[in-house]
Order: C-alpha cells, then sequence, then structure tokens
C-alpha cells in the first residue's frame, strides 16, 4: 500500500498544473544595494572633481603657468607668470598645436591665455606683430613685448611656430584650435592607415561634408531594408533557411573544388617556362593552394557531418523564426527596443567622458621637468580613475542587461499567454516595470560577472600592446593565449547571462537559481541549441550582409553621380559601416526573440505534455513540430508519447558520457593536423595555443555540461504512474 501510494502521489504531482509569471518576488536584493553603492561612489567622484575648481579649468582653459583664462587668478608660489589678471583674456592658444604626444595623448606645447585666435594664417613674425598690435592680442609669451616680436633673439623660441595656422575658437570650450585639422592627421594614422599626405585627407573630409544629404538619405534606407526584412523572414523563413543551407552547402563544394582544380594546374604547368628568379615565388604559391585546398576540404567534411546530424532539428528552426515574427506583430515596440537602449548608452557615456575631463584638470598645481603648471591628484584619490573605468565598464553591461531582461520579460509573456487577446496593452512596459519592481538586482549581478571577466582581458590587451615588440614568442603566445580564453569566457557567460535572465522572467528565481536551470535546459537540448546558433545566426549574418551590400551598391550609384568631389571612399564607408550598425541592432533583437523563445518551448515541453491540465503554452507551429516529433519517433519504434514528450537529446546521458573521450580525441587530432599544415614556422606557438584553449576553456565546459546532465533526476512516465 505504502508503495502504490507514494506512486499514487508521484503521479498527482506530475499532474500538477505549472503556471509560470506567478509569485513575483524581489530577487538577489543584496546585489542591488551594492550596485547603487557603487553608482553613489560613482556620483561622489563626479562631485569632487566639480568641486575642486576642474569645471573653470575644463570650461576656460588654463596657461602653462596655471592660470585660468577670462579671470583673475591667485599667485601660486615659486610659479612664474602665474596670479595673472586674465579678464580680457578668453581663449587658450598653443604655440604649437600641431605637436601632439600620442602616448600620452596631449599637445607638447606651451599655452597661453589670447585674446582673439588668429583667423588667418600668419606666415612671418611681422605677421604676428601686427595681428597683437590690431586685435590686442598677444600670441608670443607673457614676457615678450608685441614691439619686441621683430628685434628679439629669443622671438623665435618664445613665439608660435610658424606659419601660425588659421584657427578658431571651439565652442564653450575656449580653445583655439586650427581651422584645416590636417595637422591632426599623424593622430589618426592608426585608424587611416592609407593617408599619406595632408591633400588626400583634405579630400577625403571634403567628400563627406559635400556628400552629407547623400550619407543622411543612405542611412535611412539601411534603416528601412532593416525593417522590411525583418517583416520577409517572418513569412519566408521556412524556405529562406533551406535557401542558405543549399547556398552553403554549393559554396563549400564549389570553392573546394576551384582550389584543387587550381592546385592540379600550376602543379601540371612546366617549371622550365619559369624564371628562375619566379621559381621560388611559384613553389610557394603552390604550397599555399595545397594547405587552402586542405583546409577547405576538411572545412566542407565537418559542415556536412554538422548539417547530417543536425537536419533534422532545421525544422525547430523554421518554427521559431516563424514564431519570433508573430511576436514582432504583437509587440510592435519591440522594433524601437534598440534605440532606447542606445540613447541610455549615449547619456551614460557623455557623463562619463564629461567627469573624465574634470577628473583630468582636479588636484593642486605642481610644476613639471619644464617648469610649467600641471594639475595633478595626490593620495588615495589619485585611484579615482581606476573606479571610475570600473564604473564605465559595469553600467554599460548594466544598462545592456536591462535590455535582455526586457525583451525577455516582454517575449514569455507573449508565449505564456494562451488566449493573445489578453496580452497586456504594452507588454513591453509591463516587461520595465517588473523589471524595476523585481529583478534589478539580478540584473546588476549579471552584468557584475561579465564586468569581472572583461577588465582582466583589457589589462590582458593593454599590456600585450604596450609590450608589441618587446615580448619572446613564448611570452606572446601565452599571453594571446590568455585573452583568447578570457574572450571566449566572456562570450559564453554572455549566452548564460541571456538565459538565466529568461528563466528569471518566468520562474522569478534568483540568478544564480536562474542560471543552473537554464544551463541544465541547455546542456539538455544541446543539439538543438547548436542548430539554432549555426543555423539561426548564419541566416541572420547574411541578413547583415544583405543589407549593407544593397546600402552599399545605392550608394555607389548616387555617389558616382556626384561631380563635385572625386574622392568617396570614406563616405561609402561611413555609409556601410552604419548600414552594418542597423542591421546588426535590428537583427540581434530578432536574435534575441528566437532564443528566448527556445528557451520557453524547451521549458515548456518539460513542464508539460499536452494532457488534461498540463496543456501546451506554445504556438500552434510549434505544436506541429511537436506532433510530428512524436510520430517520427513512433514510427521509429523509440518509445511512446510520455517518451517523447521531453525533447531531450538524441544521445543518453551515458552512451554521451562514452563518446565525449573520443570526441575529445578527433577534437585534437584535427587541430594538429591543421596547424601542420597551414601554421609553418609558427607551429610551435600554434599548437600551444590550441592546447590551452581545449585544456583550460572547451574542456571544463564539456564535462561540465555532461556532469550537470548526469544530476538530472530521471523523467516521470505519466503512463507508468497511471498504471501503477
Amino acid at each position: 500500500m505504502g508503495c502504490c501510494s507514494s506512486a499514487s502521489s508521484a503521479a498527482q504531482s506530475s499532474k500538477r498544473e505549472w503556471k509560470p509569471l506567478e509569485d513575483r518576488s524581489c530577487t538577489d536584493i543584496p546585489w542591488l544595494l551594492l550596485f547603487i553603492l557603487f553608482c553613489i561612489g560613482m556620483g561622489f567622484i563626479c562631485g569632487f572633481s566639480v568641486a575642486t575648481g576642474a569645471a573653470a579649468r575644463l570650461v576656460s582653459g588654463y596657461d602653462s603657468y596655471g592660470n585660468i583664462c577670462g579671470q583673475k587668478n591667485a599667485k601660486l608660489e615659486a610659479v612664474p607668470n602665474s596670479g595673472m589678471d586674465h579678464t580680457h583674456r578668453k581663449y587658450v592658444f598653443f604655440l604649437d598645436p600641431c605637436n601632439l604626444d600620442l602616448i600620452n595623448r596631449k599637445i607638447k606645447s606651451v599655452a597661453l591665455c589670447v585674446a582673439a585666435c588668429p583667423r588667418q594664417e600668419l606666415k612671418t613674425l611681422s605677421d604676428v606683430q601686427k595681428f597683437a598690435e590690431t586685435n590686442g592680442s598677444a600670441l608670443c609669451t607673457y614676457d615678450l613685448k608685441p614691439s619686441e616680436y621683430t628685434t628679439s633673439s629669443k622671438a623665435s623660441a618664445l613665439c608660435p611656430k610658424l606659419p601660425v595656422p588659421a584657427s578658431a575658437p571651439i565652442p564653450f570650450f575656449h580653445r583655439c584650435a586650427p581651422v584645416n585639422i590636417s595637422c591632426y592627421a599623424k593622430f589618426a594614422e592608426a585608424l587611416i592607415t592609407f593617408v599619406s599626405d595632408n591633400s588626400v585627407l583634405h579630400r577625403l573630409i571634403s567628400g563627406v561634408m559635400t556628400s552629407k544629404e547623400i550619407i543622411l538619405g543612405l542611412c535611412l534606407l539601411s534603416l528601412v531594408l532593416s525593417m522590411i526584412l525583418m517583416v520577409i523572414i517572418r513569412y519566408i523563413s521556412r524556405v529562406l533557411v533551406w535557401i542558405v543551407t543549399i547556398l552553403v552547402i554549393l559554396g563549400s563544394l564549389g570553392g573546394t573544388g576551384v582550389l584543387w582544380w587550381l592546385y592540379a594546374k600550376q602543379r601540371r604547368s612546366p617549371k622550365e617556362a619559369v624564371l628562375p628568379e619566379q621559381l621560388q615565388i611559384a613553389e610557394d604559391n603552390l604550397r599555399a593552394l595545397l594547405i587552402y585546398a586542405v583546409s577547405a576540404t576538411v572545412f566542407t567534411v565537418i559542415l556536412f557531418l554538422i548539417m547530417l546530424v543536425m537536419r533534422k532539428r532545421v525544422a525547430l528552426t523554421i518554427a521559431l523564426f516563424h514564431v519570433a515574427g508573430k511576436v514582432f506583430i504583437h509587440l510592435p515596440l519591440l522594433v524601437f527596443q534598440p534605440f532606447w537602449t542606445f540613447f541610455a548608452l549615449v547619456l551614460f557615456w557623455v557623463y562619463w567622458i564629461m567627469t573624465l575631463l574634470f577628473l583630468g584638470t582636479t588636484g593642486s598645481a605642481v610644476q613639471n621637468d619644464q617648469g610649467f603648471v600641471e594639475f595633478r591628484v595626490s593620495g588615495p584619490l589619485q585611484y579615482m580613475w581606476w573606479y571610475h573605468v570600473v564604473g564605465l565598464i559595469w553600467i554599460s553591461e548594466f544598462i545592456l542587461a536591462c535590455q535582455q531582461m526586457t525583451v525577455a520579460g516582454a517575449v514569455v509573456t507573449y508565449y505564456f499567454t494562451r488566449d493573445k487577446r489578453n496580452l497586456p496593452f504594452t507588454p513591453i512596459l509591463a516587461s520595465v516595470n517588473r523589471l524595476i519592481r523585481y529583478h534589478l538586482g539580478t540584473v546588476a549581478k549579471g552584468s557584475f560577472i561579465i564586468t569581472l571577466v572583461k577588465i582582466p582581458r583589457m589589462i590582458l590587451m593593454y599590456i600585450h600592446s604596450q609590450l608589441k615588440g618587446k615580448e619572446n614568442a613564448c611570452a606572446r603566445c601565452v599571453l594571446k593565449s590568455c585573452i583568447c580564453c578570457l574572450w571566449c569566457l566572456e562570450k559564453c557567460l554572455n549566452y548564460l547571462n541571456q538565459n538565466a535572465y529568461t528563466a528569471t522572467a518566468i520562474n522569478s528565481t534568483n540568478f544564480c537559481t536562474s542560471a543552473k536551470d537554464a544551463f541544465v535546459i541547455l546542456v539538455e537540448n544541446a543539439l538543438r541549441v547548436a542548430a539554432i546558433n549555426t543555423v539561426g545566426d548564419f541566416m541572420l549574418f547574411l541578413g547583415k550582409v544583405l543589407i549593407v551590400c544593397s546600402t552599399g551598391l545605392a550608394g555607389i550609384m548616387l555617389l558616382n553621380y556626384q561631380q563635385d568631389y572625386t574622392v568617396w571612399v570614406l563616405p561609402l564607408i561611413i555609409v556601410c559601416l552604419f548600414a552594418f550598425l542597423v542591421a546588426h541592432c535590428f537583427l540581434s533583437i530578432y536574435e534575441m526573440v528566437v532564443d528566448v523563445l527556445f528557451l520557453c518551448f524547451a521549458i515548456d515541453t518539460k513542464y508539460n505534455d499536452g494532457s488534461p491540465g498540463r496543456e501546451f503554452y506554445m504556438d500552434k507551429v510549434l505544436m506541429e513540430f511537436v506532433e510530428n516529433s512524436r510520430k517520427a519517433m513512433k514510427e521509429a519504434g523509440k518509445g511512446g508519447v510520455a517518451d517523447a514528450r521531453e525533447l531531450k537529446p538524441m544521445v543518453g546521458g551515458h552512451a554521451q558520457g562514452a563518446a565525449l573521450p573520443e570526441f575529445h580525441f578527433h577534437f585534437l587530432s584535427l587541430s594538429v593536423f591543421t596547424d601542420c599544415t597551414s601554421s609553418g614556422e609558427a607551429f610551435v606557438i600554434c599548437i600551444t595555443q590550441d592546447l590551452l584553449l581545449f585544456l583550460f576553456v572547451y574542456l571544463p565546459i564539456t564535462w561540465m555540461a555532461e556532469f550537470l546532465s548526469q544530476l538530472r533526476p530521471p523523467s516521470v512516465k505519466a503512463s507508468g504512474a497511471s498504471s501503477a
């Protein structure tokens, strides 16, 4: 009787209806308090930088002797030319404005307070003297009178570098900046490496200014194309996925065949006809073709195996894309979610940069080695920079996490509402309300974890940039491997955080519990996750490429008729970058919706089986997928409805655990083979990097996934319980 009663209670508990979106409670409150305290610290830094007089030095500017322009100044001890009255000298003028210190990111020049900026180029000291006598603005140091500009032997050292470029004051910041910014081309050479002279840069900038209307129109075109593509994906998702799959197969086969054909053709070509000095080049090309052909063959074989394994799971991707299109129809405000996030990020970045500028002018006045005045912070307050940098990363990640939680909450509300007519008037605002009331602590904790991973990676990247060309090969390999491992870890945590936010939106659990539940569900459906992330992400990537190519083609056709200038490379690059950014913002929301729908679908099939009292919440398209899966499993003789309802991975726990070592061996063998064929002299470095990635990233993740999958409780068969 005891056994029967326990079986009966188990059957009743398994039949109990699971209800999401209920029992709302605040999660991770300590982390919310910690985040609030951190934000208070950020506010203290801003208040300190403003209260110590930095605001006046930032806005009005100061000369090399510590005098703030546009006001009376107090005398600084042991500092000559300090304590001057600059009431009528409101602008900062640099004697050599083009002498830039790229390392310390500042202008290496004497700064003076002047009454006016030279609007025209001054070629000789006579022109400088005439400008001072006419406008009352002395451009040489305070020790030299205007009448001595052409007679003093020290004038060449105390006056500005000739010719003095024409300049104009920067609005609100009272600095005289050269009108022709070509002297700053060296500062941008890391970004614009093709600029070899000032005339090219001038033509590029003039091209941008002349075509600003066309650039604006093309940017709007990319916005419209992105919105149209999101609508198209909703209606042709079934055909689009198969088109992408066929194109990838044909492309990989065609590319591999062409490479082997070129290799065979070049190998059969007679070497006697080749000149002796070109023989080595021909051999290098032949070896390169062989490496490319072998790599393409390996890639094609792996791609075919992946598609062979996942061919039955493409149907789920198609269904999820179809439902995602319906989500955007019922929740149109989701389209504008990237705009609100971008607006919030811009506001925070403006605040952060202004505070950073204030911090750059705080502190006490000290003399440097040249005898000029600089403002430096001493004591514990000098470490405010680090706090401020951590705040940039954490709060930026917090804003992005708020977007993920908002989207997840809205999509979860849509999915788990059986009658779509009962949806809230604005599910997005309802999701924002739940986020503010209950889940800010969860978002703060998730963003802090990303910050903990991102900061060490940024430090290592800074060290690598500073030691570039100075470290040996082994140190460079270890440093790059650590950076790569941290990057992979950050991407994995980002994906896990997004699914944790979805689990929090469903069950209102804290971050750790939600992350554990989401991870277990992802492991149980690992093959479907791989199919969605490969097929779905690749299709969305092709959508981004389509928008960029369409916008770029329209830009070429429009700019080709623009006769006001000849160089339109920079406008076209700007348009293509903006088009990719817009497409990425829109389609990343689409990708986020698909990921949320998949987790909802997996949780729905885990807790419900379609029986009375445990009906599915899913859409009809997903319901058809479940029914087709059940029919296929029945026909294959792999179990009844009770076995098919949870949609577990194709490989069982013990079989999957036994297959892992063999898969690890093949993975390492493929890595070694690829390194041998393509790395050449850098074989040792490449194989070391692959081993470090395997040991510290891939191996722990796979074994942790296997361990957690073994911990899940066995499935309770409803038919067996009822028969008992």
